[in-house]
């Protein structure tokens, strides 16, 4: 083959739709192969969902936690001395709205897609291991309807994603025990709600729910929530939760959940911890992580190497160790990000079809867990400092000494800038606030340009606002620095 024009892409993420947009920009014969709905997993019940469900709390808890000291009255008739939230929630009403917006994004992404010129088929990929006469690979779709058809490709893009992880002593029923995508499904609010899990997907879940109105108990095996972040985050959104009356329970693992009945007849839910303990509640959330969707695709035979945990292995420029082959996503195992996804599955496009690439630069992937507060960071982390993998000067600038967040009765939170010595090129930032994945954007423009903490304490801010305190700690690392050159 002279050159390459036949794309097809298995999933239709963010990985495969992204691809697909930049594919047709060079002219190529676009085909994604789909099962359910353009924007995968991200739109359809992961990241648009969830974040649509965390709006709402994020209203009630900004409201909650402050209306008093910023001089709001609230009117409560029936009982002024009542403890708990001030207003309530409609979970059913929130839940169609989170299922509608969904829905019009993936009808959003279709449409686009669809207007650049790629075919849309709905059904399963299938990755042949023969190759055709001219060295093409050979996919093998099964449709909706039952139908078989085979499509021949000068390149091939697995972007299949992933699912809710499962443990086989708490299996979800979808109304009492469930997994993240089926909390969409809840018409009533639950009243005690176990969370099993304190990643990003348990803190966010649990926090969100604490603030629509559910009493709360997040299980977490380790010693403090959000294990694999910055530890001073995680310090602040754990206190946070506690105050709010969540109850966290450190190095407590689930050993089993199941659906029981309780003294009053009402179904509810049993978590037996591996120590013998027992909690009950309400209603399960299981948050322990995912796994990719790469199994029964004939990935192995084709020559794609697996690594043990399912994920596919690629390199830098999304290759398998499949001639042809590439992979994006949550199946890669890389970041389970929609922008590192999307990215991914451009960079694929631009090698193979001949663009200009730049390898995936892990160090300035930006990331937000959307908690209350918000919890962004980019670049390199203050574990890689102090565990001696990069040497670096960091300085931490709490808000509350920040005029703006003082005037929104803000008390949580802060900011971190980490950067190389002598140069004070920044490399890695971490920023603890309300809409902090707004405010990591000019420490993430830094870190992917190499820009000085001089340079970023130059930059004008706009007085009183919470960017200020970027400013401000790019300052004090510039007395550090000129300390450390005296």
């Amino acid at each position: 083959m002279s050159y390459v024009t036949r794309i097809v892409i298995i999933g239709g993420g963010p990985g495969g739709y992204e691809a697909a947009l930049a594919a047709t920009q060079f002219g190529a014969e676009v085909t994604i192969v789909d099962r359910d709905g353009l924007g995968g997993a991200s739109v359809l019940t992961d990241c648009v969902p969830s974040k649509t469900l965390i709006a709402t709390a994020e209203v009630m808890t900004t409201f909650d936690s402050s209306y008093e000291e910023l001089g709001i009255v609230m009117d409560r008739e029936d009982d002024p001395d009542a403890p708990g939230p001030v207003v309530g929630v409609d979970l059913g009403k929130v839940n169609r709205r989170v299922k509608r917006l969904a829905l019009a994004q993936s009808h959003d992404i279709t449409a686009s897609v669809t207007r650049a010129g790629v075919t849309v088929l709905a059904g399963r990929g299938r990755l042949e291991p023969e190759r055709a006469a001219d060295g093409a690979r050979r996919v093998t779709v099964t449709e909706s309807d039952g139908s078989v058809r085979e499509l021949v490709a000068d390149a091939v893009l697995i972007a299949t994603g992933g699912t809710p992880r499962e443990l086989a002593d708490a299996q979800p029923d979808g109304e009492r025990i469930l997994n993240w995508t089926q909390v969409y499904d809840l018409a009533e609010l639950p009243s005690e709600l176990i969370v099993v899990g304190s990643g990003v997907t348990g803190a966010e879940f649990a926090g969100a729910y604490q603030a629509l109105g559910s009493r709360v108990t997040l299980v977490s095996s380790r010693d403090r929530v959000l294990p694999g972040e910055d530890s001073d985050a995680a310090v602040v959104l754990e206190d946070v939760f506690r105050r709010r009356g969540m109850n966290v329970m450190a190095r407590s693992r689930a050993a089993s959940v199941e659906r029981v009945k309780g003294e009053d007849g009402e179904d509810q839910v049993r978590v037996t911890l591996s120590d013998g303990r027992v909690i009950h509640g309400s209603h399960c959330l299981m948050a322990v992580g995912a796994v990719p969707n790469t199994s029964d695709m004939g990935l192995e035979e084709a020559g794609v190497r697996l690594k043990d945990s399912g994920h596919i292995w690629t390199d830098r420029v999304s290759r398998t160790s499949a001639p042809g082959v590439y992979a994006a996503g949550d199946c890669t195992g890389v970041f389970a990000l929609a922008s590192v996804a999307a990215m991914q599955g451009r960079i694929a496009m631009y090698h193979v079809l001949g663009g200009a690439v730049a390898p995936l630069d892990l160090t300035t992937v930006s990331a937000n867990i959307f908690t209350d507060p918000e919890i962004a960071t980019v670049g390199y982390t203050q574990a890689d400092v102090d565990a001696g993998r990069i040497d670096a000067e960091v300085v931490k600038l709490p808000l509350l000494r920040n005029a703006r967040a003082k005037m929104q009765g803000i008390r949580d939170g802060f900011v971190k800038l980490i950067c190389r010595p002598g140069t004070g090129i920044v490399v890695g930032g971490v920023v603890v606030a309300p809409r902090a994945s707004e405010l990591i954007h000019p420490i993430s423009v830094a870190v992917d340009n190499s820009l000085t903490v001089d340079q970023i304490a130059k930059a004008f801010t706009v007085y009183p606002s919470l960017s200020g305190s970027i400013a401000e700690v790019a300052r004090q690392l510039q007395v550090r620095k000129a300390a450390g050159e005296g």
